[in-house]
C-alpha cells in the first residue's frame, strides 16, 4: 500500500472518529439535561412521602452501595479503554476475553463484597447512630443492598463494553431512561400508599438496573457478535492487564468514594441524621449541574485510547485539539450558565422543594457550585492523562481532594466537636482548588508539551 492509501485511510479515520466523539460528547450533555429533570421530579417526591428523616435512612443505604462499589476494583474504566483500543483493532475476539475476563473478577469480588455487608451489618448500622426504628429499617434492607451490589458489577461491565464500541450515546441515553424508572416506580410505589416506604426506592432501583442491562445487551449485540461468560474466553495475559489498569482506576475510585460517605458520617454523627439530605441535595443537585459538561467529557478517555490504538501521526495533535476544544466550551458556556444559578438558586429551589424548602440549602448549595465549575476545569485534563494510561496522576488528584477536605473536616470536629454542611462544603471547595491545578499542570506537562518521540513513547503505558 502507497503512502498516499496510507494519509488517505489516516484522514478518513479521523474524521470518522471526531464524528462519532461529537455524536457521543452531545448525547452526553442532552442526557444531563434530562437527568436534571429526574432529579428534579425526584426529590420532592421523596421528601414529600417520606421526610427528611426516613428519605435519609435510604441515603444511610445508598452510602452502604456505595461503599460495595469498592468491590468493582476499576474494572468499569479498564474494560472502557480496553475494548476501545480491541474494537480500535478489529478484534472481537480480543474484547469477548476482556468482557468474560472482566465478569469472573466481578463476581468474585462482588460476592466478597456481599459476604463483608452481611458479616458486618450491625456494626454498619451503630457507626450511624440511628434510632432503633431506624436501625430496624436498615437491618432489614442491607441484605438486598448487598445482594443489589453484585449485580450493578455486572450492569457496569455491558455499560463499559457498550461505551469501549464507541457508542457512549447509547449508554447515556440508557443511564436517564434508567434514572427515569427508578423515580417513576418509587413515586408509583409511594403515591399508592401501598405501605413499602423506603423499600419502595430500593425496588425502583432494582428495576432500573435491570432495564440497564436488557437494552446494553440488546444494543452490544446490534453493533458485534460477543458472546459473554464463556469460561473458555478467560484470558491470564487480559486479565493482567484488566488489573494493572482497573487496579490503578481503583485506587482513584476508593479515595474518591470514601470521600461523601466520611462526610455523611460526620454529618450524622455530629449534626444530625435530617442534615444527611440536604448535603445530599446540594451535593448530588450541583453533581448533576456540572454532569451538563462532564457527561459530555466521559467520551474524551475511550477516544483518545482508539487514538492510541489505531492512528499515530496525528494522535498528539489530535488529542491537544480535543482538549483546546473542551476547555473553550467550559468557558463559553460553563461560566454564564454557573453564574446565572448562583444568582437565581434561592427562588428556584424555593420553587421546586416548596413546603420541603429548608433555610439552610442556598448557602451549601452555592458553595457546591462554585466548587463544582472550579473542578470542571480539570475534567478534560482527567480524561485525558486517563485515556493516555497515566492513572497515578488521577490518583494523586482524589488523594489530595479527599485528604484535603478530610483534614479541615476533622480539625473542625476536633476544636468545636460540631460540624456544618456549609463547613463541609467550604472544606471541599478548598480542596477543589488545589486538585484542578495539579491535574491541568501535569496534563500540560506530560501530554500537551511533551516531545512527539517520547509522546509515542508513553502512548498506551499504565502509569
Amino acid at each position: 500500500m502507497t503512502e498516499k492509501s496510507l494519509n488517505s485511510i489516516n484522514l478518513m479515520i479521523k474524521k470518522l472518529l471526531s464524528s462519532q466523539l461529537r455524536v457521543n460528547m452531545a448525547s452526553g450533555m442532552v442526557t444531563a439535561v434530562v437527568n436534571i429533570a429526574v432529579m428534579a421530579a425526584g426529590y420532592p417526591i421523596y421528601l414529600h412521602f417520606l421526610g427528611y428523616e426516613k428519605y435519609g435512612v435510604w441515603l444511610v443505604l445508598a452510602t452502604v452501595l456505595t461503599f460495595a462499589q469498592l468491590g468493582n476494583l476499576g474494572m468499569g474504566q479498564a474494560v472502557v479503554k480496553l475494548v476501545a483500543e480491541e474494537y480500535g483493532r478489529g478484534d472481537i475476539k480480543g474484547i469477548q476475553q476482556y468482557v468474560t475476563t472482566a465478569l469472573l473478577l466481578l463476581c468474585v469480588s462482588g460476592t466478597v463484597a456481599l459476604i463483608v455487608i452481611l458479616a458486618l451489618k450491625t456494626q454498619i448500622v451503630a457507626v450511624f447512630k440511628l434510632s432503633d426504628e431506624n436501625a430496624k429499617i436498615v437491618l432489614w434492607l442491607l441484605p438486598y443492598i448487598g445482594i443489589l451490589s453484585i449485580y450493578v458489577f455486572v450492569i457496569q461491565v455491558f455499560e463499559a463494553v457498550l461505551s469501549g464500541l464507541g457508542r457512549m450515546d447509547l449508554t447515556n441515553y440508557i443511564q436517564s431512561l434508567s434514572r427515569g424508572v427508578n423515580v417513576a416506580v418509587a413515586g408509583l410505589l409511594l403515591s399508592t400508599g401501598s405501605g413499602f416506604g423506603v423499600k419502595s426506592l430500593l425496588i425502583g432501583s432494582i428495576l432500573s438496573y435491570l432495564f440497564i442491562h436488557i437494552a446494553s445487551l440488546v444494543c452490544i449485540w446490534r453493533i458485534a457478535p460477543i458472546r459473554f461468560l464463556q469460561i473458555s474466553r478467560f484470558d491470564a495475559h487480559r486479565c493482567k492487564r484488566l488489573l494493572h489498569f482497573g487496579g490503578a482506576v481503583f485506587g482513584s475510585s476508593l479515595i474518591g468514594m470514601l470521600l461523601s460517605p466520611f462526610n455523611k458520617l460526620m454529618l450524622s454523627r455530629y449534626a444530625g441524621v435530617s442534615t444527611i439530605p440536604v448535603y445530599e441535595i446540594a451535593f448530588a443537585g450541583s453533581m448533576q449541574v456540572r454532569a451538563l459538561f462532564e457527561a459530555a467529557f466521559r467520551a474524551m478517555m475511550p477516544e483518545i485510547s482508539r487514538i492510541g490504538a489505531t492512528i499515530s501521526n496525528y494522535a498528539q495533535d489530535r488529542i491537544s485539539q480535543i482538549y483546546r476544544r473542551s476547555m473553550k466550551l467550559i468557558f463559553l458556556f460553563g461560566t454564564p450558565m454557573y453564574a446565572g444559578l448562583i444568582i437565581l438558586l434561592t427562588p428556584l429551589l424555593k420553587f421546586w422543594l416548596r413546603q420541603e424548602f429548608v433555610s439552610t440549602l442556598p448557602a451549601s448549595f452555592k458553595i457546591m457550585l462554585i466548587s463544582m465549575f472550579i473542578s470542571l476545569l480539570g475534567i478534560p485534563a482527567y480524561y485525558t492523562l486517563l485515556g493516555m494510561g497515566m492513572v497515578r496522576y488521577t490518583l494523586t488528584s482524589h488523594i489530595i481532594v479527599s485528604g484535603v477536605s478530610a483534614i479541615i473536616v476533622l480539625t473542625t470536629v476536633f476544636i468545636r466537636n460540631n460540624i456544618s454542611v456549609e463547613v463541609v462544603f467550604w472544606a471541599f471547595l478548598a480542596a477543589t482548588i488545589v486538585t484542578t491545578t495539579y491535574l491541568i499542570w501535569q496534563n500540560t506537562r506530560k501530554v500537551l508539551k511533551e516531545t512527539p518521540e517520547r509522546f509515542l513513547l508513553n502512548k498506551g503505558r499504565v502509569w
